[in-house]
């Protein structure tokens, strides 16, 4: 049997986790480990802080201290988090740590011996102020897509284009402020446009299996084609290049984030972690959406580069995003349920967030987190179903047998009751498909339900004692197979269930019970232990406090930000009158609307403009279906120079507004117009 190795995302050392980051990688990620384990099959879970990159010496910058005082301070919060959450990592590492320094260092001369690196000398903007270059990071300005102000260097996190800073419309330095200018540098490239063809090709064209968002993010950048990308950067803080004359250089983060899998495992298993990366092995990434394209295109290209046995991701089931409450998570704006905040303030609830983050997982489209509905789910689901069948049972036990388990005399098939709810909850899980898994684990607790309540054991007690026995007996024997199945989704609830149920569940019965979906059944005059209810409801009180405080938190965070958000978006600079005169604005009506194919962001929109019909390209389509804007009459940039994109001409730009939760409003006239009216 191979051997699994599991990896989770690595979190940024910049923030506490939140529940966005637990829905989309760290609970499924869990829970697969875990389903693994309880299978018998050699397991390997590994993650850690991700601690180098731009956004950590900012915030240093920031706070007047140190970037490693940032990744210590949020390295043990992440970890501490985790671990009171059950996260159940063979190693929580961190990237700052001496066996990351030696494998990425190593990774790297292992690909710069074989000669799989490009030196290549270009200009890179540099900031005189400063007095140093700049990482993608460190600039910003407008997207040259969808005309945002605020892009990075690397990214627009607006419309999710992947830019390069020499792309960026009126480039800013974020470290003064400055336009910085182009000076040379010499930095090592990974040569992606020749791996497309060599191998990254083939290997996406064989991965039929993985969810259509991965296949098709990764297929429109083999489409698009792919270029060199620099492995190195011009910073002070990182993995030194371990060349001579590098003096000032460090492995790009990407380049080594990913390694930090490696040099986790090293520390979990010292003696054979080679063995976990090598040979018959699977290798599974449980990874955010945003991160597809370095966890299925680089970092695969670069372990086949390195060889020597390396195997490349078998699968990476890619989550969509959890949104909260109506809006986009922002750290920024402090939107968002924060873990170590959650498991303070609602104590011994870790497996309440476990059910409802599973119950609402982002497996295909994004999906919402509410405190509302998480009260509901809780209060209906785990109080009303699963903690209400395993109270009643465990109680009349008590009552009618001292709580001794009546001999097994039922008639009910358990081939029939494996196919009906075990083998649906293996299958589900097999297929990474966690919400629905969960589902029917809770069929099985509904069908315990329904059972006592058809059979009314505690009216039948008085005129048949023997059929009360076998309806006890068998109910007592469902609540066995409802904690043995518990432990993959929610391990405190399991371990307290089990000591009330008086068990220990052998080792072969776990195994054929995970691997064969046999049925479990336990021994007669097993002895019960103490009842206690498995789950306390949430009372209106505590959710009103969440929701208050969710919204005091994100105006408190605004308005210590005022001056922050000015200062990153600035008026432009002055035009004159003739400079407007030059903006031909309409009133167009959209005529049709569909999406661009391959493309997540893009809508393509065909406008009536007086009695010409122009086709726009708009990055909206995670704002608005086609249906919504038909109709609609939008301002319109009509004499802007048009501009190819996906192999579609995109004649002008229809104008929206964006409020601060990032959220997009159409510019409409108050009353309907004449389609091509203009805009004085």
């Amino acid at each position: 049997m191979p051997k699994t190795t599991i990896t989770a995302a690595l979190p940024y050392a910049n923030g506490p986790v939140h529940i966005g980051h637990l829905a989309g990688v760290y609970l499924p990620a869990d829970t697969y480990a875990r389903f693994l384990r309880l299978k018998g099959e050699e397991t390997l879970f590994v993650c850690g802080s991700d601690e180098h990159g731009v956004p950590i010496t900012l915030r240093a910058k920031k706070e007047g201290i140190t970037p490693q005082d940032v990744v210590d301070r949020y390295h043990a919060l992440i970890r501490d988090s985790f671990t009171n959450l059950d996260i159940n990592f063979d190693v929580y590492s961190r990237t700052s740590s001496a066996t990351h320094k030696e494998i990425s260092q190593d990774f790297f001369l292992n690909l710069l011996n074989k000669k799989a690196f490009k030196e290549i000398t270009s200009e890179q903007f540099f900031d005189t102020e400063a007095q140093q270059f700049l990482a993608d990071r460190y600039i910003t300005g407008e997207c040259p897509r969808c005309h945002n102000d605020g892009a990075y260097g690397d990214q627009c996190e607006k419309c999710g284009s992947t830019l390069s800073p020499n792309e960026l419309l009126n480039p800013k330095s974020a470290l003064s402020g400055a336009t910085p200018i182009l000076k040379e540098t010499k930095n090592w490239y990974l040569p992606l446009d020749e791996l497309q063809t060599d191998f990254l090709n083939q290997y996406i064209d064989s991965r039929k299996n993985w969810r259509p968002t991965v296949l098709g993010q990764c297929k429109s950048w083999l489409n698009d084609g792919l270029k060199e990308r620099a492995m190195t950067r011009d910073l002070n803080w990182g993995i030194p290049v371990p060349v001579e004359n590098a003096e000032g250089k460090v492995l790009y983060v990407w380049f080594e984030a990913p390694i930090g899998y490696i040099s986790a495992t090293k520390e979990a298993r010292p003696n054979d972690w080679e063995s976990w990366w090598t040979g018959d092995t699977k290798l599974i990434h449980f990874i955010g959406k945003d991160n597809i394209v370095f966890h299925c295109i680089i970092f695969p290209a670069m372990l086949h580069l390195r060889g020597d046995g390396y195997v490349v991701p078998e699968q990476v089931p890619a989550n969509e995003f959890l949104n909260l409450e109506g809006q986009k998570i922002s750290t920024s704006r402090n939107w968002a349920v924060w873990l170590n905040e959650y498991l303070e303030e609602l104590p011994n609830r870790q497996d309440e967030l476990r059910f409802v983050l599973h119950s609402i997982a982002p497996e295909t489209k994004d999906s919402e987190f509410t405190w509302k509905d998480y009260q509901t789910r809780v209060n209906s689901e785990l109080v009303g179903i699963l903690g209400n069948f395993a109270n009643r049972v465990l109680v009349l036990m008590n009552k009618y047998y001292q709580g001794k388990i009546p001999a097994r005399t039922h008639t009910f098939d358990e081939k029939e009751l494996s196919t009906r709810f075990l083998i649906p909850i293996t299958e589900k899980l097999s297929q990474y498909k966690f919400r629905d898994a969960l589902n029917s684990f809770m069929e099985l607790a509904r069908y315990g339900n329904k059972f006592l309540a058809d059979n009314e054991p505690w009216k039948l007690v008085k005129t048949d004692p023997a059929k009360t026995e076998e309806i006890m007996q068998f109910a007592y024997e469902i609540l066995c197979n409802i904690c043995m199945a518990a432990e993959v989704f929610l391990p405190r609830t399991h371990e307290n269930l089990r000591i009330q149920l008086g068990i220990e569940f052998p080792n072969n019965d776990k195994l054929a019970f995970w691997n064969h979906n046999q049925w479990y059944i336990p021994n007669p005059s097993t002895q019960t232990g103490e009842v206690r209810l498995l789950f306390a409801k949430i009372e209106d009180e505590i959710i009103d406090a969440q929701i208050q405080k969710l919204h005091n938190s994100m105006s408190t965070r605004e308005s210590a930000n005022t001056s922050e958000v000015d200062s990153t978006t600035p008026m432009k600079e002055v035009i004159q009158y003739e400079d407007f005169g030059k903006l031909d604005l309409r009133i167009a009506t959209v005529l049709s609307c569909e999406k661009v194919e391959k493309v997540d962001k893009l809508l393509k929109l065909s406008l009536e403009v007086g009695k010409e019909t122009c086709t726009v390209l708009s990055g909206i389509a995670q704002h608005f279906s086609p249906e919504e804007v038909v109709g609609k009459q939008v301002l319109y940039l009509y004499n802007l120079a048009p501009r190819k994109m996906r192999g579609i001409e995109s004649q002008g730009m229809i104008l929206m507004a964006e409020d601060a939760d990032g959220s997009l409003r159409f510019m409409e006239p108050s009353e309907a117009v004449q389609s091509g009216s203009t805009v004085a």
